[in-house]
């Protein structure tokens, strides 16, 4: 006879434990303490076995019926009710253990950290991290949905912040992608977000690109009257073309003064691989006299409070508000730019050489290859042409313009 709602209810508890039988095998235990507890009762290859549906009044007597009847669905189709039960339990353990942040801090070791990717490029990964964690972090991965996805990357947008939020999705991809291959979920929700972000306002670092202007501001870094390591920093930047994170975290074993070179390491490039900078007599005489003011350490421009440290990050654009240089005006940056719109308009040097100057990737990859290996000793020559150029406006002497060229500028 079938159990009624008004039994379960009035059921109490006994000396010993009892049970009241449903149908189809489906029974409720009642136990001493007064516990009721599910089960269903089924016999599979001869052998009898109990499956626990789980406990009244959290399992209705509606809710115990479905699950029976869905136990004996699997036995029909030939599965051990208690067997699906396990591994059901094993996944859900495993689809917890493995949350949107643990998968996310495994690519990172495994495909930053392991292949020895630029601190730089770590502490990113990380800092994107940062903003998905908060919703996302402990969600199993393979139970995020496109929409949890894109609330983080809309919030983000109405910061103003849409770059970061086209950035950040790609990390996400990234780490949906890992989990993939790694059997941790089955797709990237991600990848289907990239044309429901705004496109980010593209903004161009401050460069001073007239040279009388480019004058005026190489006489204000001669006069500049703050740390010694600061000033040649901003003294050598024109000349060198580096990146600003390339400069200030060099070590006097990259260079080469006998043989005017100077070779950033892969790691430290934005292609991740060696950058060759040839060093004009000017750019010489200034790393003569970094290395008798910086103190004989292994950074060529060591923080000030620990040698073991590079300058701040922010050093020489700070240095150029002080001197009264807007950031609407000069970047550290952007002085990349200066170079590269000026040598384009020069007319003197050949587009590649000024972009293997400017360690510029290339779309095409074929041509990159072959490039890598070319242009060397124009870029010498453009070098120290570039470092003369560079002296005159500096000196005031009054330069005829470059006939009207197109002009490339450096990011």
């Amino acid at each position: 006879m079938a159990l009624t709602d008004v039994q379960i209810r009035n059921a109490k508890p006994r000396d010993k434990a009892y049970k009241l039988s449903d149908a189809g095998g489906l029974h409720l235990f009642v136990s001493p303490a007064g516990g009721k507890l599910w089960r269903f009762k089924f016999r599979i290859a001869g052998r009898e076995k109990l499956l626990s549906l789980g406990g009244w009044p959290t399992v209705s007597l509606a809710a115990a019926r479905k699950a029976r009847d869905r136990a004996k669905a699997q036995l029909i189709a030939g599965d051990d009710p208690a067997h699906e039960k396990r591994k059901e339990k094993i996944a859900r353990q495993v689809s917890a253990g493995n949350s949107f942040r643990s998968v996310a801090e495994d690519c990172i070791a495994v495909k930053l950290e392991a292949n020895r990717k630029a601190d730089a490029t770590v502490g990113k990964a990380r800092w994107f991290l940062s903003h998905l964690t908060p919703a996302l972090g402990s969600r199993p991965i393979s139970e995020i949905e496109p929409a949890e996805v894109l609330a983080v990357l809309k919030a983000l947008e109405r910061k103003g912040h849409r770059e970061t939020a086209r950035r950040t999705r790609a990390f996400a991809s990234r780490v949906f992608r890992h989990g993939v291959a790694n059997t941790f979920c089955r797709s990237d929700p991600a990848a289907l977000l990239a044309d429901a972000l705004s496109q980010p306002i593209v903004k161009h670092h401050a460069a001073i690109l007239d040279p009388t202007e480019l004058g005026i501001f190489l006489r204000s870094i001669d006069e500049y009257g703050g740390g010694a390591t600061v000033k040649l920093a901003m003294q050598l930047s024109p000349h060198l073309f580096l990146r600003p994170g390339e400069l200030r975290q060099g070590r006097w074993e990259e260079v080469d003064l006998a043989d005017a070179i100077w070779t950033v390491p892969a790691v430290r490039t934005k292609l991740r691989r060696p950058h060759s900078v040839p060093l004009s007599r000017q750019a010489r005489a200034l790393l003569a006299e970094l290395r008798l003011v910086s103190g004989g350490h292994d950074l060529m421009f060591p923080g000030l409070r620990s040698h073991l440290r590079p300058t701040s990050e922010n050093a020489l654009n700070a240095a150029f508000r002080r001197m009264g240089f807007g950031a609407d005006v000069v970047t550290a940056h952007g002085l990349r730019a200066t170079a590269s719109t000026l040598l384009n308009e020069s007319g003197k040097w050949h587009a590649d050489a000024i972009e293997r100057a400017l360690a510029h990737g290339r779309s095409d990859a074929v041509r990159g290859a072959y490039a890598r290996g070319q242009h060397w000793a124009e870029r010498v020559e453009m070098a120290q042409w570039w470092s003369d150029y560079l002296d005159a406006l500096r000196d005031g002497v009054q330069i005829v313009p470059f006939p009207a060229q197109d002009a490339a500028v450096a990011s």
